[in-house]
């Protein structure tokens, strides 16, 4: 199966082949949004089990965190 978002992040559509075509599938989320990756880079593959997360509307990805700023450094 194939996931993609387009700029919205509140829904997505997913390409899925059963021998003789594809599926499409749609789900739009009601209430809040995915953090989707944005780069071809930051795609992953999901597992079953986070596949089964977001359909559910979990995020099946780890939450990126941001480090704390230290005094007096620079990037």
């Amino acid at each position: 199966m194939f996931l993609f978002c387009g700029s919205r992040n509140d829904r997505f559509k997913g390409l899925l082949w059963d021998g003789e075509g594809f599926i499409l599938l749609y789900k739009r989320f009601e209430n809040g949004h995915l953090s989707w990756p944005r780069h071809s880079s930051e795609a992953k593959e999901l597992s079953a089990r986070q596949l089964d997360w977001l359909l559910k509307g979990l995020n099946p990805l780890p939450v990126r965190r941001i480090k704390a700023a230290q005094p007096g450094t620079l990037y």
